[in-house]
């Protein structure tokens, strides 16, 4: 059934909150007016006329746009996708629902080994599906096609400031930010983002609480998501600061009352932070100045300073940078803790004036360290009790609010919907009459793992990590001896490295399990991974 022109358009039902469609009813009637052609005796017999391409889209209550809306634009409407040479979805299909000899586009999230999505992955074997995995596809600019890192950030930014409301009205104070909710609960990005300038207009006009002000969001990245994150910041009245200055910003306290409204009360700062605001060398001596690429290849030669030089002065961390665990933390429970607990020269508490974390990268245990579990888009936030180490579903008691939504794009989808078509359109033609991976677009070459019941050779290494972690799972205490962190960059996996790099630890009697995994995003940039390795003599491996 590969390339027989048919595109079938799954329903969304794994999650509760996947309102997306990899197409828009627009999108479908451009693809199928500029193949058009199609005949009724090709329809007949399952297939489209020669060119032409055929749409099938299973209906669907839940999703964003209505079902009449693609049969308005020509899509077939079935539950019935037998005759779909090429579906597309956006998350993985449950189990027990593909169909054999399909070629498949979805997000599988098994490119890592993945344990969770493994037994997807021996679907998709067993019935000799063709996979390309949306996170695999990169763009003639070396770029990911189809990433959702802007709507991340503006979905959390949004979130976070609702989040912020209602945690400062249980400090006892009424702010702007009251009227703004999620992301989710608006029918469009605009309608977000003008509740977010109507909160900045009241802040303008009317201020916020001395006691709150200055009120400072600090964002941690560079990227899209950080950059999503600040669209929508940018709405409100705002002033960027450098890190530098951010003592200097609050020794000014606008006056409690009686003497009208303070200029810092009329505004909301921000600072972008980088690596460099974040640690310093150990031997300053070596390196006075920060050097990236000396970092980046030695980060235990570093120690962290954020909790010293930023986060005292933060209301609000907007985190969106990435993070691999052989870097610092942004913030450890400890620092935290002593955030809470600092005192002054004269041994005086020194109120925390950290209030909030939007953890936008959602990455449990990683470089926010209290950040303990993801939180559903219902119910977005949880409180953290840095004195104690709690957590709690309320933002009543002590402590930092966090917001940690990790499916934040599902939050807006129409926009994030029409941004993954887009990036789709120009190789779904291609792909639809592809009959082998050697027939689709180069970039989707790249991005194919499976085909004919195998793992496609990119992808081979998926095995072992998985055979790997089954034998940690059959082995006894006393055999499992992770004992190093083995950091792997470079072009690992267009070039086979990582099965390289598996065979000299299998040879010295090693163990492993893959911890991080990196793929590059073109054929220039490298990958990098780490494997956690036991070994009797694990110099040997390293």
């Amino acid at each position: 059934m590969h390339g027989n022109g048919v595109i079938g358009v799954l329903h969304e039902g794994r999650y509760k909150w996947e309102r997306r469609a990899p197409l828009t009813p627009a999108q479908c009637a451009r693809l199928l007016a500029a193949s058009a052609g199609g005949s009724a005796a090709g329809r007949a017999h399952g297939r489209a006329a020669a060119g032409s391409i055929r749409i099938i889209v299973q209906p669907s209550s839940k999703r964003v746009f209505a079902d009449s809306q693609y049969e308005d634009v020509g899509c077939e409407l079935s539950d019935d996708l037998s005759e779909c040479g090429l579906i597309l979805g956006v998350k993985q299909p449950p189990l027990g629902t593909l169909l054999p000899d399909r070629s498949y586009t979805f997000f599988s999230h098994t490119h890592k080994g993945q344990e969770e999505n493994l037994p997807l992955l021996d679907e998709i074997l067993a019935k000799r599906v063709s996979l390309y995995d949306y996170e695999l596809i990169v763009g003639d600019d070396g770029r990911r096609v189809v990433a959702f890192g802007e709507y991340a950030g503006r979905a959390g930014m949004i979130d976070c400031l609702r989040g912020l409301g209602e945690r400062y009205l249980n400090l006892g104070h009424h702010t702007p930010f009251l009227s703004i909710a999620s992301a989710y609960m608006y029918p469009s990005l605009s309608a977000a983002k003008a509740a977010v300038v109507a909160a900045g207009d009241d802040i303008s006009t009317h201020g916020l609480p001395p006691a709150l002000s200055p009120l400072v969001f600090v964002f941690t990245g560079t990227g899209k998501v950080a950059q999503g994150a600040q669209e929508i910041f940018r709405l409100l009245p705002h002033h960027f600061v450098k890190p530098a200055d951010l003592p200097n910003l609050l020794a000014h306290k606008p006056p409690a009352h009686g003497h009208g409204l303070d200029p810092a009360q009329k505004v909301i700062y921000a600072c972008v932070v980088e690596a460099k605001d974040m640690v310093e060398a150990l031997d300053k001596q070596a390196h006075p100045t920060f050097d990236k690429e000396h970092y980046y290849a030695h980060p235990d030669q570093y120690r962290p300073i954020f909790h010293e030089t930023i986060a005292p002065y933060a209301t609000v961390i907007v985190n969106c940078m990435y993070w691999e665990h052989r870097f610092p933390r942004l913030l450890s429970n400890e620092q935290l803790k002593a955030l809470a607990t600092a005192k002054d020269e004269q041994g005086q508490a020194v109120p925390m004036r950290l209030v909030g974390v939007a953890d936008i990268t959602c990455d449990v245990g990683g470089s926010v360290e209290s950040l303990t579990h993801s939180t559903e888009i219902e119910r977005p936030f949880f409180r953290y009790d840095p004195i104690k180490g709690t957590t709690h579903d309320d933002l009543e008691g002590p402590g930092i609010f966090f917001v940690a939504v990790d499916i934040l794009p599902s939050e807006l989808p129409k926009e994030a919907t029409n941004h993954f078509g887009q990036a789709l359109f120009p190789f779904l033609r291609h792909l639809a009459f592809a009959r082998t991976p050697e027939d689709a677009p180069a970039a989707m070459q790249r991005a194919c793992i499976t085909y004919g019941g195998h793992l496609c050779p990119l992808f081979e290494y998926i095995h072992r990590i998985a055979a790997a972690r089954k034998a940690e799972a059959e082995a006894l205490p006393s055999d499992k001896k992770y004992t190093t962190l083995v950091s792997l960059n470079g072009h690992l996996f267009d070039r086979f490295l990582i099965n390289d790099a598996l065979d000299v630890i299998e040879r010295a009697g090693g163990t492993f399990q893959l911890a991080t995994c990196l793929v590059g995003q073109s054929v220039d940039s490298s990958s990098f991974a780490e494997i956690q390795v036991g070994c009797l003599a694990v110099d040997r491996v390293v």
